[in-house]
């Protein structure tokens, strides 16, 4: 008998075969492990994620909730009080504006990518992307440098990864999971102390004087709000990174063509957020009962959006199981989609893209030392643990 749970390492290690199975047999699956319905299809994940009246993110977005998210974040609200934030929030993005990260992100890259030639073979995470990932969080959002830059790169990053973790025994957040998150509102409410005071160019700043019409965000909304995008920073932008890589490790005509012509690296991003999101599933709730593929879901029943498997639709991308980076892959969900789409994206884009410009520089040959890779637990994210490339 077929079972989805999302909480497993084998789909940890490959849902794709379970998605399809999912989306041609069970395409409104009820899962009783996750104790939630598994949407799966291209179709029905969109029109979820554009009909929010209907399925509310205010019990929550990740598939195990950290206490004290829900109903309180830019991904866990719903209008009219997402619309209020995202507005705000998105005036703070827009006054810190990608020219000004260009150049930097593109010094972080290159140190990172140097720092590493001459090694026959390496950890790409721990010496790569995490580094570069953690920097250019830095950069973007203000935290702090200089002496204290190191202690964020070897503890933001383990907190912000353990944070999107579950227990796959438990299926919940463990005590170790709510520290983590603790720990970063606390390292966060330090910095927009600070920031308030002596205000700068970097996003934390702008959440704090970002204002339309009189209204602002308050103090913990600030908190809120700095705290998801260091966790979604690092870990989003971070897996993602790791995930790209798999895909240049693998496809070796893919990156070929990227290292000859850097300008394909657009395409070959847009592919892999398509085939290989570190962004697997989110939850919503009903607010009504919805019947859909002969199923009936009821009103406060929890819904999955499985953006990993819409993105591996046949019914929306031919041949899905394809990597092909002159696909241009409309519409996808590798960022999420509907009203809840990632604000970040346009940063999460061009640093991609400038890491792996320079990384390909000094590493234009690479492929994968590991026969099988080790995941990350987490029903919400998918990315390896590590991934050791050996180079020339």
């Amino acid at each position: 008998m077929f079972s989805f749970d999302p909480y497993s390492p084998a789909i940890d290690a490959d849902p794709f075969p379970y998605y399809k199975t999912l989306r041609d047999e069970y395409p409104c699956f009820w899962s009783p492990e996750a104790e939630m319905w598994i949407l799966s299809r291209y179709a029905d994940i969109v029109s979820a994620g554009q009909n929010a009246e209907i399925y509310s993110s205010a019990s929550g977005n990740l598939m195990t909730e950290l206490p004290g998210r829900a109903g309180a974040t830019l991904g866990t609200t719903d209008a009219p009080r997402h619309d209020r934030l995202r507005a705000l929030v998105q005036h703070a993005f827009m006054k810190r504006n990608l020219e000004g990260l260009t150049e930097p992100i593109r010094a972080i890259a290159r140190d990172a990518a140097e720092s590493l030639r001459g090694q026959k073979q390496f950890d790409f995470i721990t010496e790569f992307s995490s580094k570069f990932t953690v920097r250019v969080l830095i950069a973007a959002l203000g935290l702090p440098t200089g002496t204290e830059a190191t202690v964020s790169e070897a503890t933001v990053r383990d907190k912000a990864v353990l944070m999107v973790q579950s227990d796959p025994v438990t299926r919940a957040k463990g005590p170790e999971h709510i520290a983590a998150y603790n720990w970063m509102q606390d390292y966060a409410a330090g910095v927009i102390k600070e920031r308030r005071a002596n205000p700068r160019n970097d996003l934390i700043s702008h959440f704090s004087t970002a204002e339309i019409d009189g209204d602002r965000l308050d103090e913990r909304e600030v908190l809120l709000t700095t705290t998801t995008l260091i966790m979604a920073g690092i870990e989003s932008l971070g897996g993602f990174m790791s995930m790209f890589a798999v895909n240049m490790a693998e496809f070796a005509d893919a990156r070929r063509q990227c290292v000859a012509n850097p300008a394909l690296l657009v395409d070959a991003v847009e592919e892999s957020l398509r085939f290989n999101t570190s962004a697997q599933r989110f939850r919503r709730r009903l607010m009504t009962d919805v019947t859909l593929h002969g199923q009936t879901m009821k009103q406060g029943d929890f819904v999955c959006l499985a953006y990993g498997s819409g993105n591996r639709d046949e019914r929306q991308y031919p041949n899905p199981d394809v990597y092909d980076i002159g696909r241009k892959p409309r519409g996808h969900l590798g960022f999420g989609g509907g009203v809840h789409a990632c604000l970040g994206s346009a940063i999460a884009r061009l640093a991609i893209k400038i890491a792996f410009e320079e990384f390909h520089k000094v590493f234009p040959d690479y492929e994968r030392a590991q026969q099988q890779l080790a995941w990350m637990p987490s029903s919400t994210f998918r990315s390896p643990l590590q991934l050791v490339l050996s180079v020339g």
